[in-house]
């Protein structure tokens, strides 16, 4: 059986999330949403654009463009798509495709012009009724990869007259309906406020569909628990790590009652040596560890989990659990991103504890105009540098520019993740 999605929506208004089309209530921040999105099992998210004017329209694709930066699950823009131009600046925004509005007199031969530029399997399109299909089936069979269902009172005779999959959005849940159709071949996944809301843990919900035969995108793992080597206690060391920073965050055990729990949760769960039970991480203190890889060692007697970590791994409130230094011998770190983060936050210290006699604080109390030409002289240098056949003033130029630019970075608040997450979405 193929597996089914489970797919929430965001509805943008002036670049903030509501609750829906008719409802302006905020659904909370974008940025707390996408996390939860992120950890909690949702297969994808499709974006709806309320806009009511170009100005707002370019808002939100803004708006857009950032959570696309953020998120880890692939995106699909919807509203406001009336031209080729529009289809062009939600994938270049980041989505992997669009939702065209059914309604729509033209969404023919929209369909028509997005599928020619950028590919059929882009090309999504949203059903209240099925007469688009009535009236232009082979046009939509040609045009569109697949729909979406926003009437579910279409769902039986939209499957009688194509072939073309869809996903369906639904108000409320119900499972026993929800089961009823996830089953029908032509579902591929179910949409609306129960899996957008973010109380709602979707890897349990998968857990739940899974007992009625519906088979989602949950973790398997690619070997079973009697291929691992345990040690004298029947017990599986567990390191883990920040899936971000690579942080090493604690070391736990688990049994095999530990390990098809973490599987089927999504949830780091450990054996608790002392309690002697089943221990998921997070369930008292709120502080979870959301599963993103399990990795087993070469000699299979250990295994490396990545997490997204809520709050503090340690129970003393340190971020880590390896925070009592022992022995140190001064080095110099070789990771770019950590020299680049520490003078960062040294800049950012400087700005907010100023220091006399600081060349920082000087560049920051004379504002922004003298951080900018300071940015534009180094650049220059850089340039003049690259003449000469000697590394080494390159290297110093390149330096003073880095330097530089980090100050206009913490003037303007954008910190490194920011820019390695906008490389990583390039």
């Amino acid at each position: 059986m193929e597996r089914k999605n489970l797919i929430a929506t965001i509805f943008l208004k002036d670049g903030k999330a509501v609750k829906g089309k008719h409802d302006p209530e905020s659904a909370g921040d974008l940025k707390e949403l996408a996390k939860v999105y992120n950890d909690s099992g949702v297969d994808k998210l499709y974006i709806f654009d309320l806009s009511d004017s170009d100005k707002e329209h370019e808002t939100n694709l803004h708006t857009i463009k950032e959570l696309s930066r953020i998120m880890e699950i692939p995106i699909y823009g919807a509203g406001s798509i009336a031209r080729l131009e529009d289809i062009k600046k939600l994938l270049y925004a980041g989505c992997k495709g669009v939702i065209l509005d059914g309604g729509r007199h033209d969404v023919i031969s929209l369909a028509k012009e997005g599928a020619t530029r950028f590919g059929r399997e882009k090309m999504l399109v949203s059903m209240e009724n099925v007469d688009l299909i009535f009236k232009h089936k082979k046009e939509v069979m040609e045009h569109v990869h697949k729909l979406v269902v926003t009437n579910e009172a279409i769902i039986e005779s939209l499957g009688d007259i194509t072939d073309l999959p869809f996903s369906v959005i639904i108000e409320g849940y119900d499972k026993e309906h929800w089961v009823e159709v996830l089953k029908k071949d032509c579902v591929t996944g179910i949409g609306g406020p129960y899996i957008s809301d973010p109380n709602t843990y979707v890897t349990e919900l998968k857990q739940a569909l899974a007992a009625e035969g519906i088979e989602t995108k949950k973790f398997e793992s690619a070997m079973e628990w009697a291929e691992f080597k345990l040690n004298p206690q029947g017990l599986l060391p567990v390191i883990v790590q920040d899936y971000r920073t690579a942080e090493v965050l604690m070391m736990a055990y688990m049994n095999e009652e530990a390990f098809h729990a973490t599987l089927s949760l999504g949830k780091m769960a450990y054996y608790s040596r002392s309690r002697q039970e089943l221990w998921i991480k997070g369930e008292t203190s709120g502080h979870y560890q959301y599963v993103k890889s399990l990795t087993v060692d070469c000699d299979k007697d250990t295994l490396l989990a990545k997490v997204s970590q809520v709050g503090a791994a340690c129970h003393t409130g340190n971020t880590s659990c390896f925070f009592q230094e022992l022995v140190k011998k001064e080095f110099t770190t070789k990771n770019p991103l950590r020299v680049f983060e520490d003078v960062y936050d040294t800049i950012k210290d400087r700005k907010l504890h100023p220091k006399e006699g600081s060349y920082t604080n000087y560049l920051f109390d004379k504002g922004i105009d003298k951080i900018l030409k300071k940015v534009g002289e180094e650049a220059t240098e850089i340039v003049i540098a690259s003449k000469n056949p000697e590394a080494e003033e390159i290297k110093y130029e390149i330096s003073d520019f880095l330097y530089h630019i980090m100050v206009l970075m913490v003037e303007k608040g954008v910190t490194w993740e920011d820019i390695v997450e906008e490389l990583n979405q390039r």
